[in-house]
């Protein structure tokens, strides 16, 4: 073979060597596709089917189970594998907070209200009741709602003062601080040809000292509601009869059989 012939076939092989190990390099390799992700882990909570207002007794199609991450479900939240008959026990209670359609649950956010009265059902342990009459003109103008927080007033003469000075005087002092409204008696007037809704009883929630200041100062002199901030109602613990902005004692009036005594409640 001529020297020329076999020049020109090895350069003709090593042109197609290269051209192989082009052509092998280009070619991606195939990835193996991506394995699924692990499936959710789950729970059945029981959650609230409509929205549930405060009072509502629960009816069977009122609360119903629910598919909820397992992962934020709280440890407040009834499970269906904890309690299967929730449902059953859930039915008859009384809603104690506002509860929205879709939302958990909650033992806290009801009570139970068989053989009992809805205030006697939502009163926290300890706490008492005590009805107060009031006109739109000494509530706030008829504002005062369920929930909201309230002080209360007294307008009593100083008959002390009268003494010294000879002329009638009045004093207003409070006598309970950031208490909670449980209810407010409403009717439908007529005022200046429009209809109003006014409330003529608010019920509130005491403790029991408070509900003994609050009777003893009914007999003293005239008792009026001041609305509180929405922020100052979630304060977590009420000021009861002396608050932050009110340090010094609250002194009472009391007349017995003529003889006037002072006397201090905190």
């Amino acid at each position: 073979m001529k020297p020329a012939r076999i020049i020109v076939l090895v350069v003709a092989l090593a042109a197609g060597g290269i051209a192989a190990m082009l052509a092998s390099g280009g070619r991606r390799t195939e990835q193996p596709p991506a394995a699924p992700p692990p499936p959710l882990a789950t729970v059945d909570v029981l959650v609230a089917k409509y929205d549930l207002a405060v009072g509502q007794v629960i009816g069977a199609g009122d609360v119903g189970w629910q598919i909820w991450p397992a992962a934020s479900a709280g440890a407040n939240f009834i499970r269906k594998s904890d309690r299967p008959d929730a449902v059953k026990d859930f039915v008859g209670a009384i809603v104690r907070s506002p509860v929205a359609a879709g939302e958990p649950i909650r033992d806290s956010k009801v009570v139970a209200g068989k053989g009992g009265g809805f205030l006697a059902a939502i009163l926290p342990h300890g706490m008492r009741a005590i009805s107060l009459d009031v006109a739109p003109d000494s509530e706030a103008g008829g504002f005062i709602l369920p929930n909201d927080h309230v002080d209360v007033l007294l307008t009593r003469r100083d008959k002390a003062a009268e003494k010294l000075t000879g002329v009638e005087k009045y004093v207003t002092e409070t006598i309970l601080r950031n208490v909670r409204v449980l209810a407010v008696d409403q009717a439908v007037e007529e005022k200046e040809g429009q209809k109003v809704v006014i409330g003529k009883t608010a019920t509130l929630e005491l403790d029991p000292h408070q509900a003994e200041i609050l009777s003893l100062s009914r007999q003293l002199g005239t008792l009026s509601l001041t609305l509180r901030s929405l922020l100052d109602s979630q304060s977590p613990t009420p000021e009861g009869g002396a608050g932050d902005d009110d340090k010094a004692a609250q002194n009472l009036n009391t007349v017995r059989y003529g003889v006037s005594t002072q006397s201090t409640t905190r």
